[in-house]
């Protein structure tokens, strides 16, 4: 098996990149604002895999090299300032700006491409080998680009299909490649604060220019403790569990598909389509959720708790019951919304989430050796500390 190669801790520059991540993630929260749809999701969704293939593909990069040079540095800058592009042309991807749209995310690909190619081994380097699918996605994306309407639509879904189904064709290169496990997981614990920072900043803006009413304050309240619940279910119960996996799998490159790259892509889109709910419930706490905003912030919940389930599934092989329960009670809890005030309906969905944090931790704590917080070798030899948040190291 493929040895990891040398820790380290999250850089800088990585950090500086993410800056402009954020500005998409606000895109995606005003487009789902303006269309609560069913069919809006799904061009949200569309959209969103996009730009989070592209964040996905610098991660590994800079997880496979030093970027502390002049050249890499730069080209995670330049990677940097095409999401910040990326995010401008988001709301006129399915219009005007399709083409623009299309234009900076392959030129994204090609320079991340270019910088791997870098790497030990040139075009035959399994670091290199997956930009490959690009050359099935590309073309379907800039003919979308290209065209209009469904057609647009369509194609782009197919190239979205296309690196999904790229990344398990490779799965013999992709075995190849080892990840730092502490600094490849602290990555996409980074993500998960962002899109969770980006739920706070969007309660915010809605609050700022309203009423600070007793109930608009209570919506407030509930909606920040929503989202410390969600914090607690993934930083507490989750990432430690990840790491471990990835650090211990011997077909790692599974363990980095199915829950690092998919699962979180779940998890933060999840995250986002909660934080448009908790901007509705903040503009008009006493009046009930409209059709659609029930489904973004239910659904959303649903959607999170169910891909947490998922991934204990992936790891350990076992049914997550009381994940699964929370889950399919947020399901069930999504056509009663409409019928009270949105405030209630909100107490409603932080009971089910902050309970299932509360049962389990309570489980854990009488018996230590169940969940996933059992911990055996940590890395460094410090199990309260290996996972505690990212460490920059000069």
């Amino acid at each position: 098996m493929p040895t990891s190669p040398p820790e380290k801790g999250v850089i800088w520059e990585e950090l500086f990149f993410d800056l402009a991540f954020v500005f998409a993630l606000t895109q995606f929260s005003h487009m789902l604002h303006n269309d609560h749809s069913w069919a809006g999701i799904g061009g949200v969704l569309l959209l969103f895999v996009t730009i989070y293939w592209a964040w996905v593909g610098t991660t590994i990069y800079t997880d496979q090299r030093d970027v502390g040079n002049a050249l890499d540095r730069a080209g995670v800058f330049a990677l940097g300032l095409g999401s910040l592009l990326l995010a401008l042309t988001v709301p006129g991807a399915f219009d005007g700006r399709g083409l623009l749209f299309v234009g900076v995310y392959l030129t994204m690909r090609i320079l991340l491409a270019a910088l791997a190619l870098r790497t030990p081994g040139g075009w035959r380097s399994p670091v290199f080998r997956p930009y490959g699918s690009g050359l099935v996605a590309g073309p379907l994306q800039l003919a979308g680009g290209l065209l209009h309407g469904t057609t647009r639509m369509v194609l782009w879904s197919i190239a979205v299909l296309a690196d999904l189904i790229g990344t398990s064709l490779t799965r013999r290169t992709l075995d190849k490649v080892r990840v730092r496990p502490l600094h490849y997981t602290h990555r996409y614990g980074l993500l998960i604060i962002l899109v969770l920072g980006e739920s706070i900043i969007q309660v915010g803006m809605v609050a700022v220019d309203e009423p600070l009413t007793l109930a608009r304050l209570a919506a407030i309240c509930l909606s920040y403790s929503l989202v410390c619940a969600l914090w607690w279910v993934y930083f507490i119960y989750g990432v430690r569990a990840f790491r471990q996996a990835v650090d211990r799998s011997a077909q790692q490159a599974d363990i980095r598909r199915s829950i690092m790259v998919y699962g979180h892509l779940l998890f933060s889109f999840a995250i986002i389509t909660i934080a448009v709910g908790l901007s509705e419930v903040v503009t008009e706490p006493l009046k009930p959720l409209r059709a659609g905003e029930e489904t973004v912030l239910f659904g959303g919940a649903a959607l999170f708790l169910g891909t947490f389930a998922y991934t204990h599934w992936r790891i350990h092989r076992q049914i997550a019951r009381r994940r699964v329960s929370a889950s399919v009670l947020c399901l069930l809890l999504l056509p009663l919304a409409p019928l009270v005030p949105a405030l209630a309906a909100l107490a409603a969905l932080f009971a089910v989430v902050a309970g299932v944090s509360v049962l389990e931790g309570m489980i854990m704590h009488r018996h230590p050796l169940i969940g996933e917080r059992a911990t055996e070798g940590e890395i460094g030899g410090d199990p309260g500390r290996a996972d505690e948040g990212p460490v920059v190291r000069e």
